[in-house]
Parts: C-alpha cells; structure tokens; sequence
C-alpha cells in the first residue's frame, strides 16, 4: 500500500489546531507546497518557511489562533476512490465560505480558480 502524502498534511495540520500547536511540519513534496501555499492565501496558517533537517525538506507552518471555531479539513478523492467533477459541478462548501482544493491539468487550484478557467479536474479535499 502507498501513502497518502495529502491525508498526512490535512491529518497533521487538523490535529496540531485541535490540540492548540502553533506550529507543524509537513514534509516537502510538490504537491505538499502547492496545497500550503493555498491555505497561505486563503488564510487558514499564518506563515510557511522551509527547513532542512539531515538531507530532508520539511515545511513548518504556523496556523492561526482560532476562537472556539476548529478548522475542518476533509479528504475527498482517495487513492481507493477518485472523485472528478467538471467545473459546473463543484461543490460550493458553506455557500462559498470554505473552499475546495482541486488538482487539475493546470495543476492544484482552488474552486474558485478553477471554475474562472472553466477547467475541471480531481477534487482532493474541502476545507471550511
């Protein structure tokens, strides 16, 4: 069996919110920096820097304080199970609050990109 590299991201950074740390680190693969990068943007971590430790690359991220609220982050394409929607069906998560990440031939975009290319593609996860 192969690893899931996008179910350890969302798993690290979904327990490090619940138990209160500040910080995470997520191993550096392509599309490990893709999927920062966006919650860079949308605003779910605060900072991303890179950090090499005995020949590997790591990412540590720092998320944000959260009043009461907890971030959900839900995997949806699996390796066992893909899941691909055009760009008229993707899901809007929370009327438009949360977002859904999606790996397209143009590479890993938001929903929101996404549907301004008119492009479709796997939806990997949503978070909100």
């Amino acid at each position: 069996m192969g690893r899931d590299i996008i179910a350890n991201i969302l798993t690290s950074i979904r327990n490090a919110d619940l138990y209160k740390k500040g910080r995470v680190q997520i191993a550096s693969t392509n599309i490990t920096n893709n999927i920062v990068k966006i919650l860079l943007q949308e605003g779910f971590i605060k900072s991303v820097r890179k950090h090499q430790e005995s020949q590997k690359n790591f990412l540590v991220s720092t998320l944000k304080t959260r009043k009461g609220n907890k971030l959900i982050l839900k995997r949806i394409s699996r390796p066992g199970l893909r899941i691909y929607s055009s760009y008229q069906r993707i899901p809007k998560i929370l009327g438009g609050m949360g977002i859904v990440i999606l790996s397209t031939s143009r590479g890993i975009m938001t929903d929101r990109e996404a549907r301004l290319e008119k492009i479709g593609g796997e939806i990997l996860c949503y978070i909100w």
